[in-house]
């Protein structure tokens, strides 16, 4: 009976934390977009350091960034408690993985903003000279750059192969949702060290496209599904009730 009242128990907790999970991986998406949008200005013109600037905009990209600096970091506490039961290595990597993500999300931030605080104190002055600025300017937006490739590039898709993995090996959900995992994530990591190496620069447009779909597929669907349906059975059998409950008690 006591094992019994531990499944149940387990069972709303690991709702919980599948609600939570799905919420933070959409978060993640709607502040990655938007924030994309958002620095359009600035990344699209390197004579915004010269000009009159959209500085609030910027600005509130990078609030967006850090949003989704927060939801990556959300999405593998929420996990952990779950995955930890089916591989605890694994587990942790992903943690370790999405927090370096994260991480460097965050600090790609940082020069965006430098940016602004250029146009905003020194252009204009006497002291301030157009070319030196742009060039300055030029060079903190190719820093931003460099983050995006190694965050949102090498580093996701790296984690995306580790949690696919093991939520398709667990069955945890559907595994048609992981397999897209599998794919887009060695295709994502492929083409970013492609772009790194000089050999992609994202023209035509739809080879990205559709080299981002598996792994945005896979983010959405695994989103939608935890937030819908929740972890399958194998998330709190019995047997293994005993053995986990505890830790999931202490998070949820």
């Amino acid at each position: 009976m006591n094992t019994n009242r531990q499944t149940v128990t387990l069972k709303n907790a690991a709702r919980k934390l599948a609600i939570a999970a799905g919420v933070c991986y959409l978060i993640t998406h709607v502040t990655s977009i938007g924030a994309v949008f958002l620095y359009d200005p600035v990344l699209k013109n390197a004579s915004y350091v010269l000009g009159a600037g959209a500085d609030s905009q910027i600005i509130l990209g990078a609030i967006f960034d850090i949003i989704l600096a927060l939801a990556i970091v959300g999405t593998a506490v929420s996990l952990f408690p779950i995955a930890k039961k089916q591989h605890e290595g694994i587990a942790l990597g992903y943690v370790g993985l999405r927090t370096l993500e994260a991480g460097v999300i965050a600090v790609g931030v940082l020069p965006l903003l430098a940016v602004v605080t250029l146009r905003q104190h020194l252009t204009g002055t006497a002291e301030a000279d157009p070319v030196t600025l742009v060039t300055f300017s030029s060079a903190l937006v190719s820093l931003y750059k460099w983050t995006t490739l190694i965050g949102p590039g090498l580093i996701c898709g790296t984690n995306t192969v580790l949690m696919a993995y093991l939520m398709f090996k667990s069955r945890l959900v559907p595994r048609f949702i992981p397999v897209l995992g599998l794919v887009g994530g060695p295709i994502i990591f492929a083409l970013t060290v492609a772009k790194m190496l000089g050999l992609y620069d994202q023209n035509p447009a739809w080879v990205a496209a559709i080299a981002v779909l598996p792994i945005f597929s896979w983010e959405v669907s695994l989103a939608l599904y935890l937030i819908i349906k929740g972890f399958k059975r194998t998330a709190f059998a019995p047997d293994a009730a005993s053995t986990a409950a505890n830790a999931l008690l202490s998070v949820a």
